[in-house]
């Protein structure tokens, strides 16, 4: 594995390591909206980090696998951060997350229809 895919790997291993533990608080220590927020977000986070890692090993597309893990990150870490007291305005920064999975997937659909 080149240098570059060793470190989205580790990056995108990292990001299932916290979607699980976003998850974990979800379930045993937050309530209410902020227990969703939490749980939306792991989810999200969680699934793009295991793609990330799929991605890299089976199409070699670092691109995609970057866009997996840094729109998993600003997705899930704006939501992370709004259940933990940020103001409601950092909801309007989860899109940009979100447009990145997106662009990722298409990105993804794109190179596979090219191979």
């Amino acid at each position: 594995m080149r240098g570059g895919d060793r470190i989205i790997g580790a990056l995108a291993a990292f990001s299932g390591a916290i979607a699980v533990a976003a998850g974990a608080f979800a379930a045993h220590g937050a309530s209410g909206r902020a227990a969703e927020l939490l749980r939306t977000g792991a989810h999200y986070q969680l699934v793009h980090a295991v793609a990330a890692i799929a991605v890299l090993a089976l199409a070699g597309s670092r691109a995609v696998a970057w866009l997996f893990v840094a729109g998993g990150a600003l997705f899930a870490g704006t939501l992370y951060a709004m259940a933990f007291g940020a103001p409601n305005w950092f909801g309007a920064i989860t899109p940009i997350g979100g447009a990145g999975l997106i662009a990722g997937w298409a990105w993804l659909g794109v190179g596979l229809l090219r191979r």
